[in-house]
């Protein structure tokens, strides 16, 4: 991949939801919230604090996320829909 998020920002792609509920009913795509349960991809170097001093990132390419619902601006790179967001709008890491 051809891209590298700068400073504190990370790229990470939707995990595709489930397709029937726990109780066997499925989701039609018109009725499904978009995932907020993602895949790093790529992350920055992370920031700096006022005196220079990196701010290493907790999460790194691979890492299974789970992120706010309105987070993140989707972008498009090498034909895949992806996310780039800020670390701090990352909410965990999944197992």
């Amino acid at each position: 991949m051809a891209f590298t998020p700068l400073h504190d920002r990370v790229l990470v792609r939707r995990v595709e939801s489930e397709e029937k509920t726990a109780g066997g009913l499925y989701i039609p795509e018109s009725a499904k919230e978009k995932p907020a349960e993602a895949e790093v991809v790529a992350v920055g170097e992370g920031a700096r604090k006022d005196s220079g001093e990196l701010i290493p990132m907790s999460v790194k390419a691979g890492d299974k996320v789970l992120f706010g619902k309105w987070s993140g601006t989707e972008v498009t790179v090498d034909g895949e829909e992806l996310l780039i967001m800020k670390e701090s709008d990352i909410l965990g890491l999944i197992g």
